[in-house]
């Protein structure tokens, strides 16, 4: 097998075992399609929105690793997405990945949809918000127990309502 070949085996394999690895998902995104979506013109986002938390909404961007204050969140609460306020995470889900994003071990039903990301060359699953579409982060299946599932959160992409007693 020469060399163009072998590449073209390994990547047709590798995107099969993606899109495999996706099923779990479907169940998330198909809660997701009964939020009705939040359609702003890019022009209503740029003034909704902070410049970084446009490039990373919006434009798929990754903030940088330890710079969220919300990675040392540790009160009880909800984290929103940043663009539309639609609840995303319970507290209680949040755990230390030592990766320097926020991360969770599941989400609040309905509210991601995911797809596949090829953006650094060789895919990811990508999770958005479901209303807005917002770029969130990427889900990886190095998470704890139960779900054993990480999802890598954006911490400027999220808004912190701790429960107010």
């Amino acid at each position: 097998m020469n060399s163009i070949s072998r590449r073209i085996f390994l990547t047709t394999g590798l995107a099969s075992l993606m899109i495999a690895s996706l099923r779990p998902f479907q169940a998330i995104t198909q809660a997701a399609e009964k939020i009705t979506p939040l359609k702003l013109t890019d022009e209503e986002w740029r003034k909704r929105l902070t410049k970084e938390q446009y490039r990373v909404l919006r434009k798929q961007g990754t903030e940088r690793a330890f710079s969220s204050p919300l990675n040392n969140e540790k009160r009880e609460g909800l984290y929103h997405c940043a663009g539309c306020d639609l609840p995303l995470f319970h507290s209680s889900t949040k755990y230390d990945s030592r990766t320097g994003w926020p991360s969770f071990y599941d989400v609040l039903t309905g509210s991601v949809k995911t797809k596949i990301d090829y953006l650094i060359g060789y895919p990811r699953i990508e999770y958005h918000c479901a209303r807005c579409g917002g770029h969130q982060g990427h889900v990886f299946k190095d998470g704890p127990k139960p779900t054993g599932l990480r999802y890598c959160n954006n911490g400027v992409a999220l808004t912190f309502k701790p429960v107010v007693s």
